[in-house]
């Protein structure tokens, strides 16, 4: 393994997300240390035992701090608190991987990618969708021309309102923002070098409403230099159901072809008295099953520290991660002004 070193890892947040990420770290050989930032005690025995690690703070500032450790993930909440660690991580000499948003704004984020670049560090933001083997064979089939030229895509992706409280309870950003960056990412990477011109979005409500202004759901329609049509559904009102259920349906149609994505989690179900019929491995994450992870998050983690173990360059590109904040920027802009946004928008 030519040019390959351990490396040790800090993780910053380890709830949810957050776990899946140190749980990667300390499963594989590419992370001789792994150090943890919790503030909750009962988090910080759960994840203990689950990852043994080198040392467990509740300060995340240690980690930074610790001259030993090589590149940091960053995954607390809420995600508009996340900045300053990025930019202290960088300034400190680590690599980042960080949950998305990277920065409340685009200038911030150009911010964190020019003192990435100006200090040699990697530095990429957590888009899923795009390890997830069903969605990297539309983009290959696209890329490969299978179904000719693009015409129109739908990307339609609800969850649960337990979901849908946990985000709205911590961050007043956008379902889009929060949710539909992975779609986002997702088909603007499927459709490369096709550009986006023109932004039209929508927000409504009639449950979260009652007690905030965070919409129950948006959609956005996205149209490419090219005339290909996007159009982009999230929503977190699902009655409630296996925990954290996602579903989503994707279609692609072509002028010689069509591809869908039936991601509804349909396949594996199980039904009992108590709770009726439930969808098991439909959490967008994915889970644990024994000997084996269920869901594209674990192979995301072990890219980022393939990327800095080998010194290769991570799968999200730094013009990529600043066009889908500058879309779903105008999107959000779009629902507000109530008309399309044109971009760039600067």
């Amino acid at each position: 393994m030519a040019g390959f070193k351990q490396i040790n890892v800090g993780v910053i947040g380890t709830g949810w997300v957050g776990g899946i990420r140190a749980n990667a770290c300390a499963q594989t050989v590419l992370v001789d240390e792994l150090h943890i930032a919790e503030i909750d005690p009962v988090r910080q025995a759960e994840i203990t035992a689950e990852t043994n690690p080198a040392s467990m703070t509740d300060d995340w500032r240690t980690l930074i701090e610790n001259d030993s450790i090589d590149a940091i993930i960053i995954a607390m909440t809420p995600e508009t608190a996340r900045f300053p660690i990025v930019m202290g991580a960088l300034e400190a000499g680590k690599h980042v991987f960080v949950e998305k948003p990277i920065a409340p704004s685009l200038a911030e984020a150009e911010q964190a990618y020019t003192l990435a670049k100006a200090s040699n560090l990697k530095i990429t933001v957590g888009y899923s969708r795009r390890f997830d083997p069903r969605y990297a064979y539309v983009r290959k089939a696209l890329q490969n021309g299978l179904i000719g030229e693009p015409v129109t895509c739908l990307i339609s992706r609800h969850s649960t309102r337990e979901l849908g409280e946990k985000i709205t309870g911590r961050s007043k950003m956008s379902p889009t923002s929060i949710g539909g960056v992975h779609d986002l990412d997702f088909v603007l990477w499927c459709l490369q070098p096709r550009k986006p011109v023109r932004i039209y979005s929508q927000t409504t409500g009639k449950l979260f409403s009652r007690k905030s202004d965070t919409p129950d759901h948006q959609w956005v329609m996205v149209t490419m230099n090219d005339g290909t049509t996007v159009t982009i559904g999230i929503g977190w009102i699902l009655p409630a159901g296996y925990p954290n259920f996602v579903q989503a349906w994707i279609e692609v149609i072509g002028t010689e072809g069509a591809l869908s994505i039936d991601d509804t989690h349909k396949e594996i179900q199980y039904n009992t008295v108590h709770d009726g019929i439930r969808y098991p491995m439909s959490s967008m994450p994915g889970e644990q099953i024994d000997h084996i992870f269920a869901g594209s998050m674990l192979d995301e983690t072990k890219h980022f520290l393939e990327a800095v173990a080998y010194d290769r360059p991570t799968m999200v590109r730094e013009e990529e991660a600043l066009l889908v904040m500058q879309v779903y920027n105008a999107a959000d802009l779009s629902a507000e002004l109530g008309e399309p946004v044109m971009l760039p928008t600067n």
